[in-house]
C-alpha cells in the first residue's frame, strides 16, 4: 500500500540498503545502522512554516466567531496534525459535525487518510461522497460511514475479528447496531453537502497527491546505500586486514569420515586458521618463501564528499533551506538565510494557497452547523509569516510605511500580528487618542484636522 510505504520513509524506517551479497548476519546490523532519516526533515521544514493564526471576512476585519470554533476545537495544535500528515501522506482530512453534547455547537475532527476517502463530481469537482472505515477496539468489529449529500449511512462488519484489518466485500457488511441492538437508520444530511473536507499536498492535474518528499525518495535511498558502504569500510579499515602469502592452510576434516568439512555459505572446504589477530601473538610459517603483510589504508573522504553531494541535492529537490544542513556555511548573514530561503517560502505560499481553501470550505460547514447564516467565499485565512526576518529589519519597514500613511491596522498586519492582536493594538490605540483627548482638548484640537477658510469675499461696490 503506497500510504504504508510513505509512512516508513516519514517515520525512517525505510527498506534497507542492499550490500554485498553475503551472511545476512553480517550485514544486517549495518544496514539497520545505515538509515538516516531525512525525508522527515523535509517535511518537518515545511510544517514548522505553517501556522494559521486567524481568519478575517470580505472588510478585512476579525472573524470572532470562526475564531471561536477554532479555539473550541483546540485547533492551534491540531492544525499541525493535518498539515503534518498531508505532507507526509500526501493527503488527510477533516470532518466537519454537531458536538454530541450541544448540536449547534460545530465539532471538527482530524482524519487519517487510512481511514477516509472523498469522491469528486468529474465535472464540477466538487465532493459527491465520501467514507470513512475504521476498526472498533472496543466492540472488535470494523465499522463505517458514508456521507452523501442528503444522507448519511452507518455500516459495521458482522463478525468480531482479532485482527484491525477490514474485510472489503458486501456480505461482510450490514447496518449499524446501536448499543440496544437494534440498527441505526439513515439520518438525512443537514448540510446538504459532504462534511469532508481534504487538504491535498500540492495536487496535479490529473494525477494523484504525493507527499513533500516525493522528489527525494531515490535520493535518501542512495544515502542509505553510500552510508553502508562507508561504514563497511569504517568497520574492515579500523583494524587493518593482514595477508599472507606462500603458507600451505591445513583443511579441516571430519573425524569420523575423514572427509573435508564444506563451508555453508561459500561451498569451499574449511581451512585451519593458525594466525589470529592479538597483541601477544607471534605469527611464523616453516614454509618457504611465506611472506606477511597488511592492505592498505582505506580513504574515505570520497565516501563523505559523496554523502555531502546527495543531501545537497536532496535538499534543492526537495526546496528545503540548505541551511539545515550546515556544511560549509559559516557566519551566515541574514540576507544569506533570505537567499537561501527563497523556494522555500514559495513551496510554502503553495501550502498555504491550498490549506487555506480548505480551512475556509472547514469554516463554512461550521457555520451551518451553528445556524449561522454567514458566506466564507469572501473570507480570508490569515498566515504566520513564513519569512525569518530579522526583528530590526521588521521595525525600519513598519516605520517607513507608517511614515507614509499606512493605518496603525495595517502595520500591524505587515508586521505578523493575528487578526486578534491588530484588533486590540487599534482598539487601544483609539482609547489613548480618546483619553488624550479628554485630559488635554486643547492638544487635542490642535492635533484634530483643520477644515479649510473660505476666502473673504471683497465688500461689494457702492452704486451710489
Amino acid at each position: 500500500m503506497q500510504l504504508n510505504c510513505w509512512w516508513d520513509y516519514y517515520s525512517g524506517n525505510p527498506p534497507l540498503p542492499q550490500g554485498p551479497k553475503g551472511p545476512a548476519s553480517v550485514y544486517l546490523d549495518f544496514q539497520r545502522k545505515a538509515r538516516t532519516n531525512f525525508l522527515q526533515m523535509v517535511v518537518d521544514a515545511s510544517v514548522h512554516r505553517l501556522l494559521a493564526i486567524g481568519v478575517t471576512d470580505a472588510a478585512g476585519k476579525s472573524d470572532d466567531e470562526a475564531w471561536r470554533w477554532w479555539q473550541q476545537n483546540r485547533m492551534d495544535s491540531r492544525q499541525k496534525q493535518i498539515f503534518r500528515t498531508a505532507l507526509s501522506q500526501s493527503e488527510s482530512y477533516a470532518i466537519v459535525g454537531p458536538h454530541p453534547k450541544d448540536p449547534k455547537r460545530p465539532l471538527i475532527t482530524p482524519e487519517h487518510p487510512r481511514e477516509v476517502i472523498v469522491e469528486y463530481d468529474p465535472a464540477t469537482g466538487e465532493r459527491i461522497a465520501a467514507l470513512k472505515a475504521w476498526y472498533d477496539d472496543v466492540e472488535q468489529v470494523g465499522k463505517a460511514t458514508v456521507y452523501l449529500p442528503d444522507v448519511i449511512v452507518k455500516y459495521q462488519t458482522g463478525r468480531r475479528s482479532g485482527g484491525r484489518a477490514l474485510p472489503w466485500g458486501a456480505e461482510n457488511w450490514g447496518p449499524r447496531l446501536d448499543f440496544d441492538g437494534s440498527y441505526v437508520e439513515a439520518q438525512s444530511n443537514p448540510l446538504n453537502e459532504v462534511p469532508v473536507v481534504p487538504f491535498t499536498c500540492a495536487p496535479e492535474l490529473g494525477e494523484l497527491p504525493q507527499p513533500d518528499f516525493a522528489q527525494g525518495i531515490d535520493i535518501q535511498d542512495r544515502i542509505n546505500l553510500s552510508m553502508l558502504n562507508r561504514m563497511t569500510a569504517e568497520r574492515y579499515s579500523a583494524f587493518r586486514q593482514k595477508y599472507v602469502t606462500g603458507h600451505r592452510f591445513r583443511e579441516i576434516k571430519d573425524e569420523e569420515t575423514g572427509l573435508p568439512i564444506l563451508d555453508p555459505i561459500s561451498g569451499q572446504p574449511q581451512i585451519e586458521q593458525p594466525f589470529r589477530p592479538d597483541p601477544g601473538s607471534l605469527w611464523a610459517s616453516t614454509g618457504e618463501n611465506v611472506k606477511f603483510g597488511e592492505f592498505s589504508q582505506t580513504d574515505l573522504i570520497g565516501y563523505l564528499k559523496t554523502h555531502q553531494a546527495d543531501i545537497l541535492d536532496l535538499l534543492i529537490l526537495t526546496h528545503t533551506p540548505a541551511y539545515y544542513y550546515a556544511g560549509d556555511l559559516i557566519n551566515v548573514s541574514a540576507d544569506t538565510v533570505i537567499a537561501l530561503d527563497t523556494n522555500h517560502v514559495a513551496k510554502i505560499g503553495e501550502y498555504q494557497t491550498g490549506f487555506g481553501e480548505s480551512l475556509e470550505d472547514l469554516f463554512g460547514l461550521a457555520a451551518k452547523i451553528a445556524g449561522s447564516e454567514r458566506d466564507f467565499v469572501s473570507s480570508e485565512v490569515r498566515w504566520k509569516d513564513p519569512r525569518q526576518l530579522n526583528p530590526s529589519v521588521m521595525a525600519d519597514m513598519a516605520t517607513k510605511i507608517k511614515s507614509i500613511g499606512y493605518p496603525l491596522g495595517v502595520v500591524a498586519e505587515r508586521m505578523g500580528e493575528s487578526p486578534q492582536q491588530v484588533k486590540r493594538i487599534t482598539t487601544g490605540q483609539a482609547q489613548d487618542a480618546f483619553l488624550a483627548a479628554s485630559l488635554n482638548p486643547a492638544v487635542a484640537q490642535q492635533q484634530a484636522p483643520q477644515q479649510p477658510r473660505q476666502a473673504e469675499r471683497p465688500p461689494p461696490d457702492n452704486l451710489d
